[in-house]
């Protein structure tokens, strides 16, 4: 650890904000992880984990694991984070962390995610001491691409894990989940994201002589109006209805007196599990051609939905909370996508649990300081309910 990392710790500072402060001075704007993992894997492997580094592209990645048999709990999450902006509009430095007077730990990746990771390998390095012998095993699956692209991150990982045909029961995914208070909430799914790109084709020409163009923009409102009109499904208990959504639509030359050639519109669907992107892209194609529109229209699936369900690592994970903070977390699968949707495809058990999403992506990031104490607590009171 450089002098960097250790000029920040005082007396005041517990062992789960020493690596939060030393996590955070890196400026791991991704997908740089800019030495973080470094300092995650040295911990890791005075513990006993046997480490394989897995770059992908650009991206730095690892998976750590401990024990050699029985069921696998892993821990996952980010080393990078999204950029701070000009740091002039922040009250203090984004990558110089500081607690101010208020207790809270302040800077880019307190809450996403940097406070999670240290919290989990404190977590560890506490139940790795109290049960050196633990049945089961314990891993870690890091990336420096969350924030970005997610192609060389998480999703790569995963692919080489099923290649390997590693083995995952249990994952417990830091993303900052709660809403008001440390652990009100816990993440057990999350909606697919659909996206989509229409473009409709019509004939250019000049507004004063209609007869001779074919206005895109004219041809498609009845079709896009009947699609935000779609009922798509009822939604479930864990999922709200599937949603429709348009945002942004391009058209024209910029001059008032130009019919358009062609229209472009970008829409999404955040969908439930009581359908599939397929049957979404069939219904939305049947209904545009329904319209009799001239058209093409690119498809990008960014994540299927995932639901994990009452079970050991829910029962765990909610004995946990309410053990540290007195109270039971709520279930819920809002919010957008996350690393989980690519974890799910391992046929494991997948939690969201982390500190308060309030000050995420946002300028003078924090987090309560006391709140990575007890995450730290949380995360260990739930790996001594699933592997001991």
């Amino acid at each position: 650890m450089s002098s960097s990392d250790t000029d920040v710790s005082t007396p005041a500072h517990s062992p789960t904000l020493e690596l939060a402060i030393a996590l955070m001075r890196r400026a791991s704007v991704t997908p740089d992880d800019a030495g973080c993992q470094d300092l995650m894997i040295a911990r890791l492997e005075r513990l006993g984990f046997r480490i394989q580094r897995l770059p992908f592209g650009d991206v730095e990645n690892f998976w750590a694991v401990r024990g050699h048999h029985g069921p696998v709990l892993a821990f996952a999450g980010h080393t990078d984070v999204v950029p701070s902006g000009p740091s002039s509009q922040w009250q203090t430095p984004p990558f110089e962390p500081c607690i101010n007077d208020d207790g809270e730990l302040c800077g880019r990746g307190a809450a996403d995610m940097k406070g999670s990771l240290a919290a989990m390998v404190t977590a560890v390095e506490r139940f790795v001491a109290a049960h050196p012998e633990h049945p089961g095993r314990l891993a870690f699956l890091i990336t420096s691409d969350e924030e970005g692209p997610a192609v060389d991150g998480t999703r790569a990982v995963v692919e080489h894990l099923l290649e390997t045909h590693e083995r995952l029961d249990y994952c417990i995914v830091g993303e900052p989940s709660s809403s008001e208070r440390l652990g009100d909430t816990l993440k057990n799914g999350r909606r697919g994201s659909l996206g989509g790109v229409l473009h409709v084709h019509g004939v250019q020409g000049h507004v004063a002589y209609p007869h001779m163009a074919r206005n895109p923009i004219h041809e498609a409102a009845p079709a896009l109006d009947a699609l935000c009109r779609e009922h798509w499904d009822d939604g479930n208990t864990f999922f709200p209805a599937t949603s429709f959504q348009i945002s942004n639509v391009r058209a024209g030359t910029g001059a008032t007196n130009v019919i358009p050639g062609e229209l472009e519109v970008v829409f999404n669907f955040r969908y439930s599990t009581e359908v599939t992107h397929e049957a979404l892209r069939q219904r939305t194609e049947a209904l545009l051609d329904a319209h009799g529109l001239d058209y093409r229209l690119d498809w990008t699936l960014n994540g299927e939905p995932f639901l994990t369900d009452r079970g050991e690592l829910i029962d765990a994970t909610v004995a946990g909370v309410e053990a540290v903070t007195g109270r039971p977390p709520e279930l819920s699968t809002a919010g957008g996508t996350s690393d989980g949707r690519f974890i799910a495809r391992l046929g494991c058990q997948v939690v969201e649990l982390g500190p308060l999403n309030a000050t995420i992506h946002k300028v003078d990031e924090r987090v309560r300081a006391t709140d990575l104490d007890d995450l730290s607590r949380i995360y260990e009171a739930i790996v001594t309910r699933l592997l001991t």
